[in-house]
């Protein structure tokens, strides 16, 4: 019979290629496993958000766009508040298709002009009545020595400056709305940076990996301090690590490091692929510590894989945190 020949075929393929059949199932499993502890904490809140208001900074891709869809999932109207319309359309219209949520909104927002920031927080003040989470995600990464619409050096402007002024600008919101919450997504890259207090927009010496360091710690110590200065008003705030994300933030390092980055791309995408994660896993922590129950006390704190860490020492230091809020209230205009 036809059907005992092909079983017979099976059975000798099988037996003759044992060893690499083995091998190849053992090598997928020990990838999954691999991919599996790499992907970092979870975040198990159950919590709903119906009645409540998000906005989602740099949430037309990546780790931001699955922050907004979570959220969006629980029943949030959720602010994608992006730079480039367009795109957050795009995403917008997938997250509603995809949740069921028709109350996901765009409104642009450029965090490195300070006259857009301005813009859309007397937008979202005048037509908003309440504000429960604000998630600062958007970032820039290594990029050339570009600046800010202001003359800012641009990671420092954009990670750093623009969503300290739209934090500012939106604090009496979140009072109103308290309990909630501020979570600024920071990186393991603040291990590295060095405030730079004479030298902020590194005129002199300008290297990408050095800003982009001193952009993150500034985000850590922005947080410790907001953290002080929101005491008791049930406004509680978190800097986060969402891990070693496969996402388009390191799209300028090749404008950046030319032909050495591309002679190294392709062992750092076979890397990124094993060892990376995924956009919905780099956005746990950033879920944990908006949507936890109980994370009060640790408010001003450093997460990472959704457990507290503690940052460089550069990231505790607490005259460094008092020091940079002054100096960014100058250079956003907040201080008369």
């Amino acid at each position: 019979m036809a059907t005992d020949y092909l079983s017979g075929d099976l059975v000798d393929f099988v037996s003759s290629h044992q060893t690499l059949i083995l091998s190849g199932v053992a090598a997928g499993v020990s990838l999954y496993a691999v991919r599996k502890y790499f992907g970092g904490g979870v975040c198990y809140s159950k919590a709903r958000l119906d009645g409540k208001t998000a906005i989602v900074t740099g949430s037309n891709t990546g780790l931001g766009k699955e922050t907004a869809r979570d959220l969006a999932r629980r029943g949030a109207r959720v602010i994608l508040a992006c730079r480039d319309v367009t795109k957050a359309e795009a995403a917008a219209e997938d997250i509603r298709k995809t949740t069921g949520n028709g109350n996901v909104v765009v409104q642009k927002l450029d965090l490195a002009s300070l006259a857009s920031v301005r813009e859309f927080a007397a937008g979202i003040n005048k037509k908003e009545g309440r504000m429960d989470l604000l998630i600062n995600n958007a970032g820039i990464m290594m990029c050339p020595q570009w600046k800010t619409e202001d003359g800012f050096e641009m990671q420092f402007g954009t990670n750093h400056l623009g969503h300290f002024l739209l934090t500012n600008l939106l604090l009496d919101l979140l009072k109103k709305s308290a309990p909630s919450r501020v979570v600024t997504v920071s990186s393991t890259g603040h291990q590295f940076g060095k405030m730079h207090f004479d030298d902020l927009n590194l005129e002199n010496g300008y290297e990408p990996i050095k800003a982009y360091g001193q952009s993150k710690l500034a985000n850590i110590l922005f947080t410790r301090e907001l953290a002080k200065r929101l005491e008791g008003t049930g406004v509680t705030c978190y800097s986060v690590h969402p891990g070693g994300v496969r996402s388009d933030l390191s799209r300028y390092m090749p404008q950046t490091y030319g032909v050495w980055l591309n002679l190294l791309k392709p062992i750092i995408s076979l890397l990124m692929l094993v060892f990376g994660k995924s956009n919905v896993q780099g956005a746990q922590t950033s879920l944990h510590c908006a949507l936890q129950e109980g994370l009060e006390s640790k408010t001003g704190l450093y997460f990472s894989d959704c457990v507290e860490k503690d940052p460089s020492p550069a990231g505790q230091d607490d005259e460094a945190t008092k020091r940079l809020w002054e100096v960014s209230e100058e250079m956003v205009g907040l201080k008369q």
